[in-house]
């Protein structure tokens, strides 16, 4: 069954890997978390979007603010002023926290800058961290470029299924 909503706009190669996604986090009775970014929930919308599928993921958080990051997944401020928000650090902590702070079994994070950020910024760098219980944080980091928000966070829901799947595998 195809994704509900986004179908009309999901290329397919996406629509494949959430519905594997799903599948297995389904088969293994898995709970799937995400904290996100710069995605700004695109990752939770595509993974809740699949009829029959909706007890495979248990929360999603957006944690588009600094104050949000520290707020709801426990990131601390410190290491976000010490690493910048778009950074690996952040990326594990959000991970870490959204496992924490929910009753899933893997949580994906990812912070970067969709689009052009301030001077100095690289525009298309992204953080991706995936964490699941009694395992090591898997860190990603991509640099899609200048290629516009659309396209980024197109890129970066590509990813991140890859990753799940991955862990799930």
């Amino acid at each position: 069954m195809p994704t509900e909503t986004l179908s009309a706009t999901l290329p397919g190669a996406l629509e494949s890997l959430v519905m594997a996604v799903l599948k297995e986090a389904c088969e293994r009775r898995l709970r799937l978390v995400t904290a996100e970014s710069c995605t700004g929930g695109l990752l939770a919308s595509t993974l809740t979007d699949v009829e029959g599928c909706a007890h495979a993921f248990e929360r999603g958080f957006v944690t588009y603010s600094d104050a949000a990051k520290s707020e709801m997944l426990g990131v601390p401020l410190a290491i976000i002023d010490q690493w910048g928000a778009v950074s690996r650090q952040v990326a594990c902590a959000m991970a870490q926290g959204a496992l924490s702070a929910s009753q899933g079994d893997i949580a994906l994070a990812v912070t970067g800058f969709a689009g052009r950020g301030a001077p100095g910024d690289e525009p298309g760098l992204v953080h991706f961290a995936l964490a699941r219980r009694n395992r090591r944080i898997i860190h990603r980091e991509e640099h899609f470029g200048d290629i516009g928000r659309g396209p980024v966070r197109l890129a970066c829901l590509r990813v991140g299924l890859e990753l799940l799947r991955s862990s799930i595998a």
